[in-house]
């Protein structure tokens, strides 16, 4: 099931938290986010230091790592259930780009969501 540490999870949504929460950052909940488009959404957030911490995370994961945090991330906005983590496990690995921290940055409430999709598999963020 999951192949990522939950812990290393729950530092990604406190970057994540601390990256929305910035003023200058304008993600609009409208917009759905792709995989394509993502890169181009953060362009001017390159420099922050939160975003690339963000980044940093994700790209010292292996690719099969960065799709679990996806699929957790589909399961938590509601897209997947928890009984159906293979499939959406499955979804993220075909759609698997070297841009996933943009593609998880640019999902407004990509923080909540994946608090909500560890909870669903059984694990939190609580110490």
């Amino acid at each position: 099931m999951l192949n990522v540490n939950p812990e290393m999870v729950c530092n990604l949504i406190e970057r994540a938290h601390e990256f929305h929460a910035k003023e200058e950052v304008s993600i609009s909940e409208d917009a759905e986010p792709s995989w394509d488009t993502a890169a181009e959404v953060l362009a001017e957030h390159k420099g922050d230091p939160t975003f690339q911490a963000f980044r940093n995370i994700i790209n010292d994961l292996e690719p099969d790592q960065q799709v679990s945090v996806v699929a957790l991330m589909w399961i938590g906005r509601g897209d997947f259930g928890a009984d159906e983590w293979d499939e959406a496990y499955s979804q993220a690995g075909e759609e698997w780009t070297p841009h996933t921290a943009e593609y998880l940055l640019s999902t407004p409430l990509v923080s909540d969501y994946l608090e909500e999709g560890l909870a669903a598999l059984g694990y939190s963020c609580e110490e």
